[in-house]
């Protein structure tokens, strides 16, 4: 199987509209490819992290990784900050790396803009995220609209660095990700559920309890209409539009389908919160299963990292090697 490689930052609660678009895909992708789940804790030190926020951050993601179906026995899922070599080879991607090429990153232009102190890391990011790809010889990374430039960056330096010094690195080809629900915020559907998000009354999260899901969807913002219909462009129907897709993607019918299925809006809304519960509950089983017992979720970390240091070993070695290092 072709090798594939997928980074997630530690960064706040995990939400609906993260499992329905990306973890879900995450899952299936187990038995397609050689996969590599990486939670790039390294990463997210480039802007300032509070070390306890940090720790249940990074715990809580590889709980939620494990509980939405990520099997460590079918997948090698690993923290950053647990195999050395992302950082020796960050090292080199760099002084293989352009002073140019790394300040045209138009994301280092947009997070700089947001913080007092600007770290030489986040400036430094692409070249890290290079590593990361290039470390594990991965042919596919699936990679969206906002880290395209950073994958063409990677293949860039992994073909400069063949060129000068022999071929070492596989040259990454992107994989376009499976098209995941675009789940909205509940109550600013024209926006996508996103943790960022100014009020939580208007995302889900995979740990919300029951009654505080009927809650959040009982609440959520349709429209005057009363016309139970899915209208994919009319701006002034986003509201019942995500609810239905919503639907359609726990249900995997079309929107169209679950609209006939329902005679009012609150008979939609009773009907999703069920789904969603549905949905969630087992996940919330397991989650709990790997946080009550922190040894064992330490164990399954430390075999991935295990499995990830043994091929990240033999490609610092080669670079090593072929950069004329005693060796």
């Amino acid at each position: 199987m072709a090798r594939i490689l997928s980074g997630i930052q530690p960064t706040g609660t995990t939400h609906l509209g993260n499992y329905l678009g990306a973890l879900r895909h995450w899952v299936d992708q187990q038995d397609e490819f050689d996969s590599f789940f990486s939670i790039v804790d390294l990463h997210a030190i480039t802007v300032h992290q509070d070390p306890k926020d940090l720790r249940e951050a990074v715990t809580h993601l590889a709980a939620m990784l494990f509980a939405v179906g990520i099997d460590p026995q079918r997948a090698t899922v690993f923290l950053q900050s647990h195999v050395p070599g992302h950082a020796q080879l960050a090292w080199i991607m760099e002084c293989t790396a352009s002073f140019g090429e790394l300040s045209r990153m138009t994301q280092f232009k947009e997070k700089s803009t947001k913080t007092e102190f600007i770290s030489a890391g986040l400036f430094n990011y692409p070249a890290l995220m290079a590593a990361d790809i290039l470390l594990y010889q991965a042919e596919r990374v699936p990679v969206g609209d906002d880290q395209k430039q950073h994958l063409e960056l990677a293949r860039t330096l992994a073909t400069r660095f063949n060129t000068r010094f022999g071929e070492v690195f596989t040259v990454p080809e992107p994989q376009i990700p499976k098209v995941g629900a675009r789940i909205m915020d509940l109550q600013v559907p024209t926006q996508k559920m996103s943790k960022s998000s100014s009020q939580d009354s208007g995302i889900i999260y995979l740990l919300d309890p029951p009654e505080l899901i009927k809650k959040k969807i009982s609440r959520a913002v349709t429209d005057s209409a009363n016309d139970l219909r899915y209208v994919p462009d009319d701006p002034l129907r986003a509201g019942l539009r995500n609810l239905l897709e919503l639907g359609s993607s726990l249900l995997g019918a079309s929107p169209e389908e679950v609209a006939s299925r329902h005679s009012s809006y609150g008979a939609l809304k009773v009907a999703l919160s069920e789904i969603v519960i549905e949905a969630v509950t087992p996940i919330q089983q397991l989650y709990r299963e790997y946080t009550d017992d922190r040894g064992e979720l330490l164990r399954i970390l430390g075999e991935g990292a295990e499995r990830a240091n043994a091929v990240a070993r033999a490609t610092i070695e080669r670079a090593h090697a072929a950069l004329g290092f005693l060796t």
